[in-house]
């Protein structure tokens, strides 16, 4: 199947940025950004349209305004965040249907939740609930699962503006974990792969335990890292015990075991994808 013009939803975002960022630069396709109307001005959109991408501003309450915003589009890649995550996609999807869009790339991009048993954490059942209404929708769609984003290891307990790391699970636990602008490249990469149709397709720029993590950052800070456990953050924010984790919280520690992403496509792709230590050494100077 030929993609020609992909649009892209929360392009201004720090992931949707490296994801339009990518597509301008592979050069293959015309990009459209979509944006919240009333219009703005905005750093990251006036990079992106400097770049040759085309600033459309909508609003995702109106469904006229999207059907002719996404009139000729073929793939629709969303990196929405936020509380209404399901309705802006099923807004977006509903529009896409009735114009013809191919392909839909929903906002998932970290774990892989399809493939979660158990309980679902509330931060996550947005992403369940829509990824259940694109699969009804009979839309063609992809999944990319990257694990986290370098920029965010912090979430699970690195800190390393003070050396300190607080590990959520066994110290054994394999995490996976990518760079934004790779995650871009992947994206585009995605749109030529046959098992990308109505597939997932799941990649990481490293795959390292806690410890070797840890280890990466002691060397590259020059410091050996205060470390502590706290491996009942779950258990105590369900039963309400002292101390009380928070919620964000809570999601660091259900985050760290759920980062462990099997049957890698890596080998699908075009490129090396950015070393953790390089990652690391980014986020260390900055």
């Amino acid at each position: 199947m030929s993609f020609k013009v992909v649009t892209i939803a929360g392009a201004t975002g720090l992931l949707g940025f490296n994801i339009a960022d990518a597509f301008l630069n592979d050069g293959s396709y015309k990009v459209k950004i979509l944006r919240k109307k009333p219009e703005s001005e905005n750093k990251n959109a006036s990079l992106l349209a400097s770049k040759g991408a085309e600033v459309v501003y909508i609003d995702y309450n109106d469904k006229n305004d999207l059907v002719k915003a996404l009139k000729g589009t073929d793939v629709i890649v969303s990196a929405i965040g936020g509380t209404e995550l399901v309705a802006t996609q099923c807004a977006l999807l509903n529009a896409a249907k009735e114009v013809g869009v191919k392909r839909f790339l929903p906002s998932e991009f970290g774990c892989d939740i399809k493939e979660m048993t158990g309980e679902i954490h509330p931060f996550h059942k947005p992403k369940v609930e829509f990824l259940q209404e694109l699969e009804k929708s009979g839309m063609e769609y992809t999944i990319i699962v990257t694990g986290i984003f370098y920029d965010y290891l912090g979430t699970l307990g690195f800190d390393h503006k003070n050396k300190k790391a607080t590990f959520y699970a066994d110290g054994n636990t394999k995490i996976v974990c990518t760079s934004l602008p790779d995650i871009g490249k992947y994206t585009v990469e995605s749109l030529k792969l046959p098992e990308a149709r109505n597939g997932t397709i799941r990649v990481a720029g490293s795959v390292l335990t806690l410890n070797e993590l840890l280890k990466k950052y002691e060397e590259i800070t020059g410091t050996k890292w205060e470390v502590s456990n706290d491996l009942t953050v779950r258990q105590r924010h369900k039963n309400n015990t002292a101390p009380v984790p928070t919620i964000i919280d809570d999601f660091s520690a259900y985050l760290t075991v759920s980062l462990d992403i099997k049957n890698l496509h890596n080998d699908k792709f075009s490129f090396t994808p950015l070393p953790v230590t390089e990652g690391i050494s980014l986020l260390v100077k900055s």
